[in-house]
Order: structure tokens, then sequence, then C-alpha cells
């Protein structure tokens, strides 16, 4: 007899106690060693630089190189990049850049993920309509956690000290 998958043994069906044994010995499956490699360079890199590095990567493929210097300054100053990508490699929100990388993709464009395109004009451009999208949602947002709210406010800024840092180079 069992309720809920528990045995009269106590034990849960479908349970291998083989597994966790393994898992404690270091054999993990691929995706669990791909998540702790990421947390190791996490930690061996600059307070997530890596991570902001490879956001500006996926929306500025054809950027210059003083946009990307700009980028990299204001995810290090403000501690957050234009993607919502946390200084542990984890999404924690849906930024707008993404959902302008989303939009491009819909829309049928060539190159979606090339949000701030080939000169400093076009990531300031980028930039400002990602200010305007937060400050005008096409949708007020429903309940959303503490947290989310943190890293809205922390995108937020980003993007601030970002077109702060293009208008110089403007």
């Amino acid at each position: 007899m069992s309720v809920n998958g528990i045995t009269a043994a106590g034990t849960v069906s479908g349970y291998e106690p083989e597994k966790t044994q393994k898992y404690q010995k270091g054999q993990m499956p691929g995706f669990l060693q791909t998540v702790r490699k990421a947390a190791e360079k996490t930690e061996d890199s600059a307070d997530g630089m890596v991570y902001a590095e490879k956001a500006f990567e996926i929306v500025g493929p054809n950027a210059p190189k003083s946009v990307k210097k700009a980028w990299m300054e204001a995810a290090k100053e403000v501690g957050a990049n234009g993607l919502g990508i946390k200084s542990n490699g984890m999404m924690g929100h849906i930024s707008q850049m993404m959902v302008q990388r989303l939009t491009n993709q819909m829309q049928g464009k060539p190159n979606p993920d090339d949000i701030l395109g080939s000169s400093v004009s076009s990531a300031i451009a980028a930039v400002r309509k990602a200010i305007y999208d937060m400050d005008n949602p096409l949708r007020p947002g429903g309940a959303q956690s503490i947290e989310v709210q943190r890293l809205k406010m922390q995108e937020r800024q980003f993007y601030q000290t970002f077109l702060h840092k293009l208008q110089y180079l403007g």
C-alpha cells in the first residue's frame, strides 16, 4: 500500500538512494556540472563582469569598442547589465533589451539580437527606447516580487548610466 507515492516501508516510489550517493561522490549529470562551472567562473570574475561582457556580445555584436567600454563601465558602476543577467549568470528578470530582442525576432528582422547597432548614435537610440519602454509599459505590471522590483530599478539605473557615458562619446 502507498499513499501519495510513499510506501509502507517509508520510501518514495521511483526514488533511488544510489542517485544521491552518486551526486555526493561527484558524479553529477552534465547540466549540473555546467551550472557548477558557471558558478566557479563567477567567483573567479570580478562581480560577474564576465556575464556583463557576454550580455554585451549578445546585444551589441556590431557595436564599436567605445560602446562596449561604456557598457562595461556602466555594468561595473551599477553592478548590473542591460539583459538582467545577475552576477551568478542566472536571469533575474526579463529586461527591456530582452523584450526588444523578441520583438525584433517576431518582426522578422535579419539580426534580431543586434539591439545596439553599429554606431554610438544607434546605441543611444536603443537605450532611450529601453528607458521609455520601462517608464511607459504597454500593460501595467501586475504583482511583482520585491526582488524583481529591485532588479528592474537596477536595470533602469544601468540604462541611465550607460546612456550618460554614451552621450559623452557621441
